[in-house]
């Protein structure tokens, strides 16, 4: 059934239910990580941004952290140059890192920032380079063949700090930032850095209420399937070593349990697939993923 089949009483009970969430979420912060399906399909790429919008205007501060996974292999595909990656992470040279840059810092975030606007919010886009908002160094990974060697993987960065001053003038201003995952080293050097890392590192230092990560799965699933909710970091630990978690959720949770340890209230881990998925789990009483609580 859609919304428009909906009796006006259906429609009032609705917006009555989301009451008590305004209420208790009303000015805090909520990160979103936005990837996956949601940033491609066109339909819910409108429903995101005008949820995002209607956030805004019910009183909380979203900040929202893009991926572009896709995008750049396009475009590194456009420039005669295939993608690599180790343990997950984008080998990323010189050549590559101009491309992220580009795609990240420009096309994408331009795009995001657009949509939102034409919602009738008011986004401004970002990379860490803004500001220098997001201080990052070279990150070296563990090999997993060789205890104790570690692997070059290019223009790659680990935060070192996060400047939350940027992020709260555009708020005071009523505006939503857009970020790019892109930081700056000492020496201006620029690095291209997981968005679920920037997204877990921004929500701690902003003391967000919520960090919400947006996926191409239901949120965390046991091994028959099932979703999984109200998840502690201990439960976390458990499914991680009984190996129900892994692959690709692994960097994820890892955000998702950082967040949680460092002070965020909730982390959600939801299905970008299902159209205002953002409004279903942050203003209904049911919800659309898991929810990884901090104790």
């Amino acid at each position: 059934m859609s919304v428009s089949q909906l009796s006006p009483a259906d429609k009032a009970k609705i917006i009555a239910e989301a009451l008590p969430y305004i209420q208790r979420f009303w000015d805090k912060t909520v990160v979103i990580k936005y990837g996956g399906n949601a940033m491609t399909d066109p339909v819910l790429k409108a429903a995101f941004a005008r949820d995002v919008v209607l956030l805004k205007l019910v009183g909380l501060n979203p900040v929202v952290v893009h991926g572009g996974g896709p995008q750049i292999e396009d475009m590194l595909k456009r420039v005669g140059k295939k993608g690599e990656f180790v343990q997950g992470m984008r080998v990323t040279d010189a050549e590559t890192m101009a491309v992220v840059e580009m795609v990240l810092g420009g096309q994408v975030n331009k795009e995001i920032v657009n949509l939102i606007n034409q919602a009738g919010g008011k986004a401004v886009g970002l990379t860490g380079k803004d500001g220098g908002f997001i201080r990052a160094r070279k990150l070296m990974m563990a090999s997993k063949e060789k205890a104790g060697d570690l692997i070059d993987i290019g223009q790659v960065g680990d935060i070192i700090g996060i400047d939350p001053s940027l992020i709260a003038f555009l708020d005071s201003g009523d505006f939503i930032p857009v970020i790019a995952p892109i930081g700056v080293g000492e020496a201006g050097e620029t690095y291209n850095i997981n968005a679920d890392v920037v997204a877990g590192k921004l929500a701690e230092v902003l003391k967000a209420e919520k960090l919400v990560l947006l996926t191409n799965t239901p949120g965390v699933l046991d091994k028959n399937g099932k979703l999984l909710t109200g998840l502690t970091p201990k439960k976390i630990d458990e499914l991680v070593a009984d190996g129900t978690l892994s692959g690709g959720m692994l960097p994820k949770i890892g955000s998702a349990l950082d967040a949680a340890r460092s002070g965020v209230k909730a982390v959600h881990i939801i299905d970008g697939r299902v159209e205002h998925a953002l409004l279903l789990e942050i203003m209904t009483d049911q919800g659309v993923g898991t929810l990884i609580k901090s104790a």
